[in-house]
């Protein structure tokens, strides 16, 4: 019989806990949270110095049993959730649960879930960090109090199933400042001057206009281009000057959680949410064969660019034995500006087994787990590499006074890029040529331009705001972008974030009614003081207190001052049954059409998002957008389910000139093309 137990969160890190651990042990999961604030009211009790009111989470009776035989036959207890504050939290409940000594030491924490580092972590125990935990309430408390109060003041005045969150609404905010950005800006005309030669070897060089006399002059108008092309003699255009130097490109730093999130984003088009739950799956175990299951990479909750010197040296000794000793630099971490404790907890995110490659580990990994294997191993491995190193040549050349420039660059010595597949590199090689020589002109294309507003957000991109405001914290990115989305305050438009009418409209209310909880440095000062709450310099409930009293007086005069919001929008439909029209509402999956004339009248209907264009199968419906359970954009017919038509490719109305196929538009690597629907035909053009 197991004589001492091991209490994890989830099944998956239990069974390969276990399988580490031996028949002397027993390991149950507690499957997340056991205790949590309920959810039918405030739970918080204000009047008593803000204290919680715990309940067991419905539903996980059976599992705390379970834990409590378990703990009544063992000998000793190991309290291992993840090394974090939700995961001393959450071993705090269960120790209050099973009534444990408040100074035993039954605390075990790893970084990695690999035989070794679970036998130490054993060897190691430690009484609960009540810091971390109040740090945790702090966070829950805080979070609770915004949502439970000013949540049922929006269903109040605007409509009901709505939510607001101290971080859920400033990053609302932050999406909506941009898009007002975008709508107000300016275009400015600019020009630029592209010029094409040759050499005496008849082969071409491109040069982009720099400006007059080799300073640099900016072309805002078309006088201004005729004046310039009017100077230029096309006989007589002179190479002045070759410059040839040596460049070199660093690789990154290892992976904390918001960079895996952003690169994820970007080169592997994962969003936030499905990059964790992948990750997850890597750190809590993989079974690989005769090894069985095993963590294939550490922590993935990290503020942290720190490795530890075990994983540096097992680096070094695979790339000097692998690669070559010429390949090999030693990793150095400068001090972090925010010298905290809480920024180092843990080290970087990277393998915790080195030497299993992404080849060796391929048929045992799904195709996401895959790819976000190799992006990490790829990552902590280049990063003690040296740096690649460049030959950049510079020609610069004029006609008179009109100066021209041409770019080049070879790579000499590959470094990191040897290992680090995720970052292309395409030599640009210019012809030879020689100073003072005379290059004969070919062509010269003036372009107008336009300035372009700031980019929308991505995911990738908000993740690196928050992070540079400091708001939030790497467990609470993803969740905080998952939310908003299904709140409806923000839709994907491709990659892009954009604000919705109803997210305008609830950031508006925030902005106007409680301007302080949606303000970025009052957001981030919190978070600041919830680190010092985990360092043990400030008292929880003293911060929220502090909190509270303007929260309160904010609502009561919000409560008076805010009046019905009315955010429906009548459209021409007419109702079948009735005659009345029908109006758009907001329900809990999103827009719908109903009545106007409910509650009498209780037709409904859902909105069709038609993208102009008849069904190319039945031609009596129109073609609609639509989403798959996963989110995945396709396209249907609106006579569905009397026509099955479906596309993942957005249909263009037209047919295809070699098989007489739909034609749709794919959005692909190289860009967006027009391909033949059917798959044996090879048709495709360039989108116009």
């Amino acid at each position: 019989m197991a004589k001492n137990l091991v209490i994890v969160e989830s099944p998956a890190k239990a069974k390969t806990i276990g399988k580490f651990l031996g028949k002397n042990y027993k390991v149950e999961a507690s499957v997340g949270h056991v205790r949590d604030l309920p959810k039918s009211k405030l739970g918080v009790d204000i009047e008593d110095n803000f204290e919680p009111q715990y309940i067991t989470i419905r539903g996980k009776g059976p599992v705390i049993n379970d834990i409590k035989k378990a703990a009544k036959k063992a000998d000793k207890i190991y309290l291992a959730t993840d090394p974090d504050r939700e995961g001393e939290a959450i071993s705090w409940h269960l120790s209050t649960i099973l009534k444990l000594e408040e100074d035993g030491a039954h605390r075990i924490e790893f970084n990695e879930i690999t035989k070794d580092a679970i036998k130490k972590a054993i060897k190691t125990p430690r009484q609960i960090d009540k810091s971390l935990v109040d740090a945790q309430q702090a966070r829950r408390v805080l979070d609770r109090l915004v949502g439970y109060s000013i949540s049922p003041l929006l269903w109040r005045k605007v409509r009901t199933g709505l939510s607001a969150g101290r971080v859920q609404s400033v990053a609302t905010k932050i999406i909506c400042d941009r898009e007002k950005e975008i709508k107000e800006f300016d275009p400015q005309e600019y020009w630029t001057i592209d010029l094409t030669a040759e050499n005496k070897d008849k082969k071409k060089i491109a040069f982009k206009y720099i400006g007059k006399n080799n300073k640099t002059v900016e072309i805002k108008d078309e006088k201004q281009v005729n004046e310039i092309l009017k100077n230029i003699d096309k006989k007589n255009f002179l190479i002045e000057k070759i410059e040839t130097k040596e460049r070199k490109k660093s690789p990154k730093k290892p992976f904390t959680t918001s960079s895996l999130q952003q690169e994820a984003s970007n080169k592997l088009r994962f969003s936030t949410k499905k990059t964790m739950m992948v990750a997850q799956q890597l750190y809590e175990g993989i079974d690989i064969g005769k090894g069985g299951s095993v963590g294939l990479i550490t922590y993935i909750r990290t503020d942290s660019i720190r490795l530890s010197d075990e994983a540096l040296n097992r680096g070094k000794e695979f790339i000097e034995e692998n690669l070559g000793e010429n390949y090999y630099k030693a990793y150095v971490v400068k001090a972090s500006k925010k010298s905290k404790k809480i920024q180092d907890a843990h080290e970087a995110i990277r393998p915790s087994l080195i030497d299993k490659t992404p080849e060796e580990l391929e048929k045992y990994l799904s195709k996401d787990q895959m790819k976000l294997y190799k992006l990490i191993w790829e990552r902590f491995i280049s990063c003690m590499m040296k740096e690649a190193v460049y030959e950049n040549l510079t020609i610069t050349a004029h006609s008179n006074d009109e100066y021209f420039r041409a770019n080049g660059s070879k790579l000499k010595f590959d470094g990191y890029l040897k290992i680090y597949s995720f970052t292309k590199n395409e030599d640009t090689i210019l012809p030879d040529v020689s100073e003072n020589e005379m290059l004969k002109v070919k062509k010269i294309d003036p372009k107008q331009h336009f300035t372009q507003p700031p980019a929308r957000y991505t995911e990738a991109s908000l993740v690196k705001k928050l992070e540079e405001l400091e708001i939030g914290r790497p467990s609470t990115y993803s969740p905080t972008i998952s939310t908003i989305i299904a709140r409806d305050y923000v839709k994907r438009e491709k990659s892009a974030l954009v604000p919705t009418e109803l997210g305008e409209i609830i950031n508006e209310i925030m902005e106007e009614n409680f301007s302080q909880f949606v303000d970025v440095k009052f957001t981030a000062n919190m978070e600041h003081l919830l680190d010092e709450v985990e360092e043990g310099s400030v008292q929880w409930k003293n911060i929220v207190a502090k909190f509270y009293e303007p929260l309160k007086k904010d609502l009561e005069i919000a409560e008076e001052k805010l009046e019905k919001i009315n955010i429906e929008e009548e459209t021409d439909e007419i109702c079948e049954n009735c005659g009345e029209n029908m109006v758009i509402k907001y329900g809990r999956y999103g827009k719908f059409m109903a009545c106007k004339n409910y509650p009498d009248c209780k037709t409904t209907k859902p909105i069709l998002n038609k993208i102009g264009v008849s069904c190319p199968i039945c031609e009596d419906g129109d073609v609609i957008a639509r989403r798959s359970k996963k989110g995945r954009l396709f396209y249907g017919c609106s006579e569905f389910p009397k026509c099955k038509f479906i596309s993942w490719g957005k249909p263009t109305g037209e047919k295809c000139p070699d098989c007489s196929s739909f034609l749709v538009e794919k959005n692909l690597k190289k860009g967006n093309k027009i391909v033949c629907s059917n798959k044996e035909c090879k048709y495709e053009r360039e989108v116009e």
